[in-house]
């Protein structure tokens, strides 16, 4: 068997930032109070401008579910992928999946996304498993926190340096995309980093380290249904 491909959803095997997606859906749908959706805005802005840590923004996401059942985000989360997520896998995606299943490697979402996104992802592209965030369930309810460590930035090298070591497979060998600085941990940790359709940040970086920068393009489908699109 080969070396592992670890893989970043959101604006990487995606063409757009998922988590924005259901902020907007959730409030649409009646699931999100306005206070909460405009936190969920204010705190992502916060981040872009980097005056946030993302892990306290999710580590404050898991805390809205707090005492909801499971179940309820589960089938959401389907509904979700559905009718506005599963377009939106860019084809450069499914290339790179191709190729490294041709060489042999096994293929991983490494993912600041939930574990109920990441499922579908998985069986869509037929990859082999995903780290992504977990939270704490107890008897079917949300507690409000999450499993750790958080799947976000030096999170996310963790994930990847144990998974490497479950199978056996030395992170020099293994490949990472993403289009975010905020993974530089994990691109550091794998032999073979890649900037994908990368935020400036990432861009720079990238060329100073003479890492390959590549277009995955973007789905041919119509990301949206016409009440998401004309909602956003």
């Amino acid at each position: 068997m080969g070396a592992i491909a670890f893989f970043d959803v959101d604006k990487t095997v995606l063409s757009r930032n998922s988590a924005a997606l259901w902020v907007r859906r959730e409030r649409r749908l009646g699931n999100l109070s306005l206070p909460q959706a405009l936190r969920g805005v204010f705190w992502a802005a916060l981040y872009e401008l980097g005056l946030i840590h993302a892990d306290d923004l999710i580590r404050d996401a898991a805390r809205t579910l707090k005492g909801r059942a499971e179940r309820d985000v589960v089938e959401r989360t389907l509904a979700f992928w559905h009718d506005e997520v599963a377009a939106l896998i860019r084809p450069g995606a499914r290339a790179a999946i191709a190729s490294h299943r041709e060489r042999g490697d096994r293929c991983w979402l490494l993912t600041s996304t939930s574990c109920y996104l990441s499922e579908p992802v998985v069986d869509a592209l037929q990859l082999d498993g995903y780290l992504a965030n977990r939270f704490v369930v107890e008897a079917g309810t949300f507690t409000g926190d999450m499993v750790d460590p958080i799947c976000f930035g030096a999170g996310k090298r963790t994930h990847a340096e144990l998974c490497a070591a479950s199978a056996g497979v030395p992170l020099a060998e293994c490949s990472f995309y993403t289009d975010s600085l905020s993974d530089l941990p994990a691109l550091l940790a794998v032999g073979h980093p890649v900037a994908v359709n990368p935020d400036p940040r990432l861009r720079r970086e990238a060329r100073r380290r003479g890492w390959p920068i590549e277009d995955w393009g973007a789905p041919s489908l119509p990301a949206l249904p016409p009440a998401a699109r004309s909602a956003g």
